[in-house]
């Protein structure tokens, strides 16, 4: 997974809807679209591409398929966040230390 599947992955309002619900409880898919206004076969296409991204895990018990959020997939999520943050804190840094000011006092 690279954190440009991932971010595509949530692009989507009513996937990142079923990605928030797995994240605040393990469940099946048919409790997922009892919840949420799509299909059962949307719910299931929804957690493919999610799992495909590596976002969502799932576990069989007997015939169901229980599907819950991935951590490690939300880590390395944050860890590109993170690092993305910290460049720009630094690039801002090194602005403010050099006097990139305009005549105004504004950075901009």
């Amino acid at each position: 997974m690279t954190y440009d599947d991932a971010f595509s992955a949530l692009g989507d309002p009513t996937r990142r809807q079923v990605f928030e619900a797995v994240a605040k409880r393990p469940r099946a898919v048919g409790a997922l679209a009892a919840e949420l206004p799509v299909s059962r076969p949307a719910v299931s296409q929804h957690l493919r591409v999610l799992s495909d991204a590596g976002l969502v895990m799932c576990r069989a018990e007997g015939t169901r398929r229980i599907y819950a959020a991935r951590p490690e997939g939300l880590a390395e999520m944050r860890a590109w966040l993170e690092r993305y943050w910290s460049d720009v804190l630094e690039s801002f840094a090194a602005e403010v230390n050099e006097g990139g000011r305009a005549s105004d006092g504004s950075y901009c």
